[in-house]
């Protein structure tokens, strides 16, 4: 009898962000068409149709747990599937891609820093060292080897909504630990509903003030994407690597989500290459390497 097959959780947590990095794309390129809370609403409708085929038998399975769990399903809805995507799409109406890109890599120092208040986690030499040398590789990236562009920055509103979208992410991941005991498919279709549930009323007020999708090819494909890579599978693999390595290792693998966004960028949107990104992304996965390789 053969062994099932086995994935490395970095391979699950690198992929995830593979997908992640598209979201980013999508919204950029769509974002005339594709209303903020519009598309974190649909995106997990089109999540939840493609996990219940999957996950209805462990959700009747687990339904004891699940109902016993509810406040912290809304919870986990309301942060993760709900709350961080409309924020950082509503984040994306005010504020440029550089700054966006630059707060949200954020994300593995907030997840340390709130782990460390409020759960007294210590943080070794080797995980700070690659938490710096990878935001240093974000930094060359979204500054494009250029410091002057850092200290030429500004923070506005859609700031503020990213920076409140990094608290929400990083508190939810750390939170998976105390995820209920359930299958993590009926886990995920959980909070994809309840992720829906807290979308609803802001979906109404945002079509009552005259924002609508506009149907095109373009954004079809764009909601069909975003719900069934970045939110289906992505969270699927994200939830499945942190449990195996911890949220602050995983959480320095965000770190990935603008060198992937760079590729991608070049394929789709016909960016052009510069030194400043190889000489980034060489720093995020130097980085990476130093918090995931084994201790001797």
């Amino acid at each position: 009898m053969t062994k099932p097959l086995r994935l490395s959780p970095y391979l699950l947590l690198t992929l995830a962000n593979l997908f992640w990095a598209g979201n980013w794309i999508v919204s950029r390129a769509f974002h005339a068409e594709l209303p903020p809370v519009a598309l974190s609403f649909w995106r997990w409708m089109v999540a939840l149709l493609c996990l219940l085929p999957l996950a209805l038998p462990h959700v009747r399975r687990d339904w004891p747990q699940l109902r016993a769990a509810w406040p912290w399903l809304l919870f986990f809805g309301a942060l993760g599937t709900g709350g961080y995507n409309v924020l950082v799409y509503g984040g994306l109406q005010h504020t440029t891609a550089i700054n966006g890109t630059l707060l949200n890599s954020f994300i593995p120092i907030m997840i340390v820093l709130i782990s460390w208040l409020l759960m007294g986690r210590r943080l070794h030499l080797r995980e700070a060292t690659g938490i710096l040398v990878s935001l240093a590789g974000v930094l060359a990236i979204v500054a494009r080897g250029e410091m002057r562009r850092l200290l030429d920055l500004t923070l506005n509103v859609g700031d503020l909504w990213i920076l409140a979208s990094v608290v929400a992410w990083a508190t939810y991941t750390l939170l998976l630990a105390r995820r209920p005991a359930v299958h993590p498919l009926a886990f995920l279709a959980a909070i994809s509903f309840t992720g829906l549930l807290f979308l609803f009323p802001f979906y109404l007020w945002e079509m009552a003030r005259g924002r609508h999708v506009i149907a095109s090819a373009g954004s079809i494909a764009g909601i069909v994407y975003t719900g069934v890579f970045p939110a289906f599978l992505g969270y699927i693999l994200w939830n499945r690597g942190v449990a195996e390595v911890g949220a602050a290792r995983a959480g320095l693998f965000m770190h990935l989500v603008p060198a992937f966004a760079i590729v991608l960028a070049m394929i789709f949107l016909d960016e052009t290459p510069a030194p400043y990104h190889a000489a980034g992304i060489g720093l995020i996965l130097s980085g990476i390497w130093l918090n995931t390789r084994h201790r001797t």
